[in-house]
């Protein structure tokens, strides 16, 4: 069947109901209607139903997805923001409709290879590596399927694999294109250049009083700021109320006392080693080591490489060779060992004695201990008090000066980058914060806003500062600083484009750029992406390669210099692709032929939403 499905696609016929299929994408999209669909259906692609628990299920590892990338689980408005709910139920559909397809050209597997499958799936393995039926059914139970789903799910991937391999797996890139992407990729040239800068123009006038207003008035979006607003800020937090503590010195050296068996440190040896190539370096090595030279001296004498491995203790060391080689030497002492690649030498540098951490040495750590035990325990108490205080309206300074927190003040924007200055908020909590802070009103009261953890941060808005046009007094030195950038740019452009008009004549570059008081210079031979940390970048390279042999122009560079460029050489690549690189685009050929390939068949199959049935369902995923 597969190889009568192959013979088919290669087939005219074949090629011309793919491109039929094809054609279909430029109408393709979601016909949002209810029609005849079931109440727990969220979409039906031709016969095959979509239900809410299957969209449920990949919406969910969608978002989780998503959530790993941002740093926290999208709420509803931003899923639907970022597009989720519809990326999820087009791929659904499009599984549903290869799903059609596939027993339409009556694939199947067989109950031994879905056995096989389930016993190979690593996410079943247990701690042997090999299938394990309790982690089966966990792993199961946490993504809400059962055994007939799973298998049911299996089945289908399966024959998508069979309907996908038997089509496009042997898809390969024409030769044609495979060389036009060579050139394109590995052509090179080589150019005449020079750059022209500020200092190959004459320095613009001050500009008057009427320029630069006539200038504010045309750039006055530039230069509009931005809302602030001006806020105090208490965060709660046991590391913060810790640092209000004052432990006494008989309570740390009480504690240190009572814990001093526990505070010792392991001994810790910085170690290098050097990998011998032959014989006759580990003699030399071993002599050297019983005659007592340096090992510096040994190595230099040996011509090797030496790795530094660190300061580790002996437990941190896992090749156990090493480890126990290591911590049998003297400062300063080396040897040579055996191992699975070959000799080796192991020097020990320095060594960190290890024993009883003294009182001094543990006074700070044992204060902060204490502290932070105090603070846990008293957290709830003063957030207590602290929530009362403020149903009682009392100003945050107030309530920070008397449990001794930190008050921060602060002129918040919409980006919140002024929050930084709290330690204990999060970068990732930063948009609830400005969220709540943007939303408030002047003289109200604010609740606090709970970060986990007994971490809760409160904030008291004092003043607004609307966005507002700045006048000219405020922005005078900006403009004018702007203002001059521009016409310098303007004269640079100028005489740019006056240089090339001179090439376009006939005229040498050597003799343009003699009457601009520059020097001329010849590239090295590069390729459309250019030659890193020179005037030549990807972006004058792009204007290089815009013309034929005896193209020349001009372009400014991303450092911001206006390079003037003759072609004087090419070179057609010689090699052809190399085998990683013709692998890469066969892929993405295949990728993109089956990216057409599967729309044209969800659309030909046809897709209908009950967008009733979808709002629950993402309602549904929200409240949990």
């Amino acid at each position: 069947m597969l190889d009568s499905l192959r013979l088919f696609a290669k087939s005219w016929m074949g090629k011309i109901l793919g491109a039929l299929l094809l054609v279909g994408l430029a109408g393709f999209g979601i016909n949002n209607v209810i029609t005849d669909l079931g109440g727990s259906t969220v979409a039906r692609v031709g016969d095959e139903e979509i239900s809410s628990r299957s969209f449920l299920r990949a919406y969910r590892g969608q978002l989780n997805e998503v959530a790993q990338q941002i740093g926290s689980v999208p709420t509803l408005e931003q899923a639907e923001s970022f597009g989720i709910p519809s990326i999820v139920l087009q791929s659904l559909a499009q599984e549903a409709a290869l799903n059609q397809l596939s027993r339409r050209f009556g694939l199947g597997v067989s109950e031994q290879k879905l056995s096989e499958l389930l016993r190979e799936d690593p996410n079943f393995a247990g701690t042997l590596g090999t299938f394990d039926p309790a982690m089966f059914q966990q792993v199961l139970q946490s993504n809400g399927l059962t055994e007939a789903e799973y298998f049911e799910d299996q089945a289908d991937a399966a024959r998508r694999q069979q309907l996908v391999l038997s089509l496009f797996a042997d898809t390969t890139l024409p030769a044609t294109a495979g060389q036009l992407l060579n050139r394109y990729i590995a052509d090179q040239r080589t150019v005449d250049f020079f750059a022209i800068s500020d200092t190959n123009v004459p320095t613009p006038p001050a500009p008057t009083e009427e320029e630069l207003a006539a200038y504010l008035a045309e750039h006055q979006a530039e230069y509009r700021t931005v809302e602030t607003r001006q806020v105090q800020l208490l965060a709660l937090s046991p590391a913060a109320l810790a640092a209000t503590k004052t432990i006494p010195d008989e309570a740390i050296v009480a504690e240190y006392e009572r814990t001093r068996d526990s505070l010792t440190t392991i001994e810790r040896r910085t170690i290098q080693q050097a990998v011998l190539a032959n014989p006759e370096q580990a003699a030399l090595f071993e002599a050297g080591a019983a005659s007592g030279r340096p090992f510096a001296d040994v190595v230099a004498e040996a011509g090797l490489t030496v790795t530094d491995l660190g300061t580790r203790g002996e437990a941190e060391i896992t090749d156990a060779t090493l480890a126990e080689a290591a911590f049998a030497l003297p400062a300063g002492g080396y040897r040579v060992i055996s191992g699975v690649a070959g000799q080796r030498v192991v020097h020990v540098q320095t060594i960190e004695a290890g024993g009883q951490t003294s009182l001094e040495e543990a006074r700070d750590q044992i204060r902060q201990n204490l502290a932070l035990a105090q603070a846990r325990t008293e957290i709830a108490d003063v957030l207590d008090q602290v929530e009362e205080l403020r149903a009682a309206f009392r100003p945050l300074s107030e309530i920070a000066e008397r449990f001794g927190l930190d008050l921060y003040q602060a002129g918040v924007t919409q980006n919140g980058a002024e929050l930084s200055i709290v330690p204990s908020l999060p970068e990732s909590e930063r948009p609830r914060v400005i969220q709540a802070i943007f939303a408030a009103q002047q003289g109200g009261l604010t609740p606090a806003i709970s970060l986990g953890a007994n971490n809760n941060i409160w904030f008291d808005l004092q003043a607004i500062e609307p966005a507002r046009d700045q006048t000219l007094d405020e922005v005078r030195d900006a403009i004018a600083e702007a203002l001059t950038t521009e016409r310098v740019n303007a004269a640079i452009a100028a005489q740019a484009a006056d240089a090339v008009a001179r090439l376009d004549s006939g005229e040498a570059l050597a003799d343009v750029a003699a009457s601009l008081s520059v020097f001329p210079q010849l590239s090295a031979p590069f390729t459309r992406r250019g030659a890193e940390g020179t005037s030549i970048d990807g972006v004058v390279a792009a204007a290089a390669f815009a013309g034929g042999p005896d193209h020349h122009g001009s372009a400014v560079n991303q450092a911001g210099e206006t390079v003037v460029f003759q072609v004087v050489d090419q070179v057609p690549a010689a090699a052809p692709l190399d085998p990683q690189t013709s692998a890469s685009l066969e892929n993405e050929l295949r990728v993109g032929i089956f990216g057409d390939f599967t729309s044209a068949v969800r659309d030909e199959a046809g897709l209908r939403v009950n967008e009733q049935a979808l709002q629950q369902a993402l309602t549904l995923s929200a409240g949990q």
